[in-house]
Protein backbone atom coordinates (compact mmCIF):
# COMPACT_ATOMS: atom_id res chain seq x y z
CA UNK A 1 0.00 0.00 0.00
CA UNK A 2 1.36 3.27 -1.24
CA UNK A 3 -0.41 6.61 -0.29
CA UNK A 4 -0.20 9.22 -2.91
CA UNK A 5 -0.07 12.29 -1.27
CA UNK A 6 -1.34 13.42 2.91
CA UNK A 7 -3.59 16.24 3.51
CA UNK A 8 -3.83 17.30 7.01
CA UNK A 9 -6.57 19.36 8.54
CA UNK A 10 -6.16 21.94 10.91
CA UNK A 11 -8.93 24.55 12.15
CA UNK A 12 -7.72 27.92 11.89
CA UNK A 13 -9.40 31.33 13.71
CA UNK A 14 -7.99 33.94 10.78
CA UNK A 15 -7.13 32.76 7.44
CA UNK A 16 -5.32 36.16 6.55
CA UNK A 17 -3.33 35.92 9.96
CA UNK A 18 -2.48 32.54 8.94
CA UNK A 19 -1.53 33.22 5.56
CA UNK A 20 1.01 35.90 6.99
CA UNK A 21 2.04 33.79 9.44
CA UNK A 22 3.18 30.86 7.01
CA UNK A 23 4.62 32.99 3.74
CA UNK A 24 6.38 34.87 6.53
CA UNK A 25 7.49 31.39 7.36
CA UNK A 26 8.81 30.77 3.61
CA UNK A 27 5.71 28.57 2.57
CA UNK A 28 3.56 28.89 -0.58
CA UNK A 29 0.13 27.66 -0.61
CA UNK A 30 -1.71 25.80 -3.47
CA UNK A 31 -4.57 28.48 -4.76
CA UNK A 32 -6.07 25.80 -6.65
CA UNK A 33 -7.24 24.05 -3.02
CA UNK A 34 -7.49 27.76 -1.12
CA UNK A 35 -10.40 29.88 -1.00
CA UNK A 36 -11.93 32.81 1.52
CA UNK A 37 -12.91 29.36 3.59
CA UNK A 38 -9.40 27.29 3.80
CA UNK A 39 -6.03 27.66 2.44
CA UNK A 40 -3.62 24.77 1.20
CA UNK A 41 -0.70 25.07 2.86
CA UNK A 42 2.09 23.20 0.73
CA UNK A 43 4.08 21.57 2.36
CA UNK A 44 6.19 19.59 0.00
CA UNK A 45 4.44 20.08 -3.69
CA UNK A 46 2.68 17.20 -5.14
CA UNK A 47 3.27 15.04 -1.33
CA UNK A 48 2.10 16.78 1.61
CA UNK A 49 -0.29 19.55 2.40
CA UNK A 50 -1.92 21.16 5.41
CA UNK A 51 -5.26 22.45 5.12
CA UNK A 52 -6.23 25.38 7.63
CA UNK A 53 -9.57 25.74 7.57
CA UNK A 54 -11.75 28.41 8.82
CA UNK A 55 -13.84 27.50 12.06
CA UNK A 56 -17.31 27.38 9.81
CA UNK A 57 -16.18 24.90 7.61
CA UNK A 58 -14.10 23.00 10.07
CA UNK A 59 -17.60 22.16 11.86
CA UNK A 60 -19.06 20.51 8.79
CA UNK A 61 -16.67 17.66 9.05
CA UNK A 62 -17.14 16.81 12.46
CA UNK A 63 -19.23 16.22 14.87
CA UNK A 64 -16.86 16.84 18.15
CA UNK A 65 -15.55 20.32 19.65
CA UNK A 66 -13.02 22.23 18.04
CA UNK A 67 -9.66 22.02 20.33
CA UNK A 68 -9.45 25.72 21.48
CA UNK A 69 -5.37 25.57 21.61
CA UNK A 70 -4.61 24.60 25.05
CA UNK A 71 -4.97 20.99 23.79
CA UNK A 72 -2.92 18.60 22.20
CA UNK A 73 -4.61 16.32 19.29
CA UNK A 74 -1.62 15.54 17.41
CA UNK A 75 1.81 17.13 16.98
CA UNK A 76 3.35 17.35 13.12
CA UNK A 77 6.81 16.94 12.54
CA UNK A 78 8.75 18.46 9.11
CA UNK A 79 11.78 17.63 8.25
CA UNK A 80 13.88 20.02 6.47
CA UNK A 81 17.45 19.94 4.85
CA UNK A 82 19.82 21.37 7.82
CA UNK A 83 20.19 22.30 11.66
CA UNK A 84 20.76 25.75 10.43
CA UNK A 85 17.27 25.93 8.74
CA UNK A 86 15.54 24.53 11.95
CA UNK A 87 16.49 26.93 14.07
CA UNK A 88 15.92 29.99 11.04
CA UNK A 89 12.48 28.21 10.51
CA UNK A 90 11.57 28.06 14.56
CA UNK A 91 13.28 31.43 15.11
CA UNK A 92 10.72 33.25 12.28
CA UNK A 93 7.61 31.30 13.66
CA UNK A 94 8.54 32.53 17.15
CA UNK A 95 8.97 36.43 15.57
CA UNK A 96 5.91 36.36 14.61
CA UNK A 97 3.99 35.73 17.12
CA UNK A 98 4.36 31.47 17.33
CA UNK A 99 5.03 30.01 21.07
CA UNK A 100 7.42 28.04 22.35
CA UNK A 101 5.90 24.65 23.85
CA UNK A 102 9.43 22.72 24.67
CA UNK A 103 12.90 23.39 24.20
CA UNK A 104 15.02 22.32 21.48
CA UNK A 105 16.50 18.89 21.77
CA UNK A 106 20.11 17.38 20.18
CA UNK A 107 20.55 14.05 20.12
CA UNK A 108 23.44 13.95 17.87
CA UNK A 109 21.95 12.07 15.01
CA UNK A 110 18.74 14.25 15.09
CA UNK A 111 17.90 17.83 15.96
CA UNK A 112 15.02 19.68 16.58
CA UNK A 113 12.92 22.52 17.94
CA UNK A 114 8.80 23.21 18.48
CA UNK A 115 6.32 25.79 18.07
CA UNK A 116 2.70 26.44 18.36
CA UNK A 117 1.39 27.92 15.98
CA UNK A 118 -1.22 31.29 15.67
CA UNK A 119 -4.06 28.26 16.37
CA UNK A 120 -2.35 26.55 18.70
CA UNK A 121 -1.14 23.56 16.54
CA UNK A 122 1.86 21.98 17.41
CA UNK A 123 4.64 21.90 15.05
CA UNK A 124 8.10 20.32 15.10
CA UNK A 125 10.86 20.98 12.80
CA UNK A 126 13.71 18.44 12.73
CA UNK A 127 16.81 17.71 10.90
CA UNK A 128 18.34 13.98 10.65
CA UNK A 129 21.16 12.40 9.37
CA UNK A 130 20.19 8.01 9.88
CA UNK A 131 24.37 7.42 9.16
CA UNK A 132 24.90 9.12 12.37
CA UNK A 133 22.09 6.94 14.73
CA UNK A 134 24.72 4.97 16.76
CA UNK A 135 24.80 1.18 16.01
Amino acid sequence: MNVKSIYVNLPTKDLNITREFWTSLGFSFNEQFSNDKALCLTLHEGLMYAMLIGHDMFNTFTNRPIADGSTTQVLTALEVESREQVDTIVQIALQNGATRYRDSADHGWMYYDSFADLDGHQWEILFSDPAQIPQ
